[in-house]
């Protein structure tokens, strides 16, 4: 079995048509500082480059970050081996298009909407239960961070949008820091 077929990773990778939808959705500017977590192979990360993103790609996989590496070498990308629950997000105003792992999805959006977070924008990929439940206010410490962010759950995604398909319902969360 290829590294792209292996799902005790729990790695659903975007195939490259959704993951352009995605960036393109995110409203992803020239100059921005975006965070890929769970970058994979850079399914995210070329069509972020490729809308004059500075990538901070967080995989924690060590095949799959040197892939990154080779892969990005000439471009605004930093690649990042770490677990994304041990991220350190960057002080300066950072957007998030990701496709991370579900299995930390709540402990990530704790750590995005932290108090200190300089997030401005997040389009992640979740479990669909997920977006709903923390689009409808019901999300993990909502009365806290929700006088700073809205959540929305602009789309859910097709089986098909990705490769090994995940084995549930998925949709995108939309996190904005209110103005």
């Amino acid at each position: 079995m290829s590294e792209g077929q292996r799902t005790h990773w729990g790695w659903h990778q975007l195939t490259d048509v959704w993951a352009r939808r995605l960036v393109a959705s995110a409203d992803v500017r020239p100059g921005d500082l975006v965070v890929d977590i769970g970058a994979g192979t850079g399914a995210l990360t070329a069509p972020l480059v490729a809308a004059g993103a500075r990538v901070l790609a967080v995989e924690l996989h060590p095949r799959r970050a040197s892939l990154l590496r080779e892969r990005f070498a000439d471009d605004p990308v930093r690649v990042l081996q770490i677990d994304a629950a041990d991220l350190r997000l960057p002080g300066r105003p950072f957007r998030v298009v990701a496709n991370p792992p579900f299995a930390i999805t709540t402990t990530l959006l704790r750590h995005l909407l932290a108090p200190r977070s300089q997030l401005l924008r997040g389009d992640l990929v979740v479990p669909a239960h997920v977006a709903a439940r923390w689009s409808s206010g019901r999300g993990t410490d909502s009365r806290r961070w929700s006088r700073h962010f809205t959540a929305h759950r602009p789309t859910t995604l097709p089986a098909t949008a990705f490769t090994p398909r995940p084995p549930g319902r998925t949709a995108i969360l939309r996190l904005d820091r209110r103005r």
